[in-house]
């Protein structure tokens, strides 16, 4: 394992004393590392594991003038002499309220060096991905905008900004044919919606994605359609494909089809019965390959376009959730019970006994929730505890 240290000093605590004491520092903790530790620029990433040595206060303003040549995650390492300790607990407080993911190594040589360990063994969900997010997030999602390069440097997912209007182009110079013939329901609006879906794919495939996120509400005044059956389709073929531009909950159901290959419903928590550990989760698109029947239906907020309208297969699933900080998540496993259909939820509804689903009037991770089948919790967190 590689691991290479930048140092932080103000220029107040220079001395040979002071430059001495730092070095049998970072001795000791090689030491115990059972490596050499390399000191190098502060740019040099070529590593296992880069550690930014805070050796003194009034280190914060060096930070933050060099932050453009670091990468995050941002181990601060120190030793706490000469208020380095200090000055790490200010760094990490700016870190944390700018969402960056960040830690502070400080301890015995013991520890750091067994924190440096597990730091150089994680292990990220495989190879690169690229996901779409056409047009930014829909305006009610104020808590579910990630910073893109967080998420690079967390889960090796790249986020591609893809304008809206550019999407709406393609439909409208499209000339594709419909492949579902329906008597019960608006024959164009399949149409239209079907040829939406082959203008979603083309996107994948023209920019090389392994899924989307699209504003889709925003389709509703231009085009008079959405993107639900489109999104069904998607997701029947293996491409991930969100709402709303919720980029959380494509990450979710990103990780959900890397670690378990399994599609999933992107859902809205719609009612909670906290006495009975019981929720109601709701949605106008849920891959059919998820049902055991499904049938068109209209848009539920405008009642226009081409909905999806599924009965969900009874039994174990889990409910999950990363937060846009990439810090929390939730992460729960229940049973499906029931599927309704009520006239003022969205068209796809299921009852789930989930336990502990007070937690989400608590301390919820963002609106839409991720759910899909069998019993995974231990293998989220497992994974998570790795990761975040």
């Amino acid at each position: 394992m590689v691991v290479k240290v930048s140092k932080l000093i103000s220029t107040l605590h220079e001395s040979n004393k002071f430059n001495e004491e730092n070095k049998a520092f970072i001795n000791g903790v090689a030491s115990s590392l059972g490596s050499p530790i390399e000191l190098s620029d502060i740019d040099d990433y070529d590593c296992d594991v880069k550690l930014i040595f805070i050796a003194s206060g009034g280190s914060e303003g060096l930070f933050l003038s060099n932050i453009s040549r670091l990468k995050p995650p941002y181990y601060l390492l120190t030793n706490g002499s000469n208020n380095s300790l200090a000055a790490s607990l200010e760094i990490l407080t700016y870190l944390n309220n700018n969402s960056l993911k960040g830690e502070i190594l400080h301890g015995s040589n013991e520890y750091i060096a067994s924190r440096i360990k597990e730091l150089g063994t994680k292990k990220e969900v495989g190879a690169p991905a690229r996901l779409g997010v056409i047009g930014k997030p829909s305006d009610w999602l104020i808590s579910s905008i990630p910073n893109y390069e967080a998420v690079k440097q967390t889960f090796n997912i790249e986020l591609v900004d893809i304008p809206l209007e550019k999407t709406i182009e393609l439909y409208k110079g499209k000339n594709d044919k419909t492949s579902y013939k329906t008597t019960v329901f608006s024959q164009s609006e399949v149409n239209n919606a079907s040829k939406f879906s082959s203008v979603l794919k083309d996107i994948v495939r023209d920019n090389a994605l392994d899924g989307l996120t699209i504003r889709c509400f925003d389709l509703l005044p231009v085009i008079r359609m959405t993107g639900c059956l489109a999104l069904s389709n998607l997701n029947d073929e293996g491409i991930i494909g969100t709402c709303e531009g919720d980029i959380m909950a494509m990450i979710s159901m990103y990780l959900v089809k890397k670690l378990f290959n399994q599609s999933s419903f992107q859902a809205n928590p719609s009612k909670i019965d906290v006495e009975n550990n019981r929720i109601v989760l709701a949605h106008c698109t849920i891959p059919t390959d998820m049902t055991s029947s499904w049938q068109f239906h209209t848009h539920f907020e405008s009642k226009i376009g081409v909905a999806i309208k599924g009965e969900v297969k009874e039994g174990p699933l889990t409910v999950f959730r990363l937060s846009s900080d990439l810090k929390h998540y939730f992460v729960e496993e229940g049973r499906i019970i029931e599927n309704l259909n009520e006239g003022d939820l969205c068209r796809t509804q299921i009852v789930v006994e989930l336990p502990n689903v007070s937690t989400l009037l608590k301390n919820p991770c963002g609106n839409h929730h991720i759910v899909f089948f069998g019993h995974h919790k231990k293998e989220i967190e497992r994974y998570l505890s790795k990761i975040l």
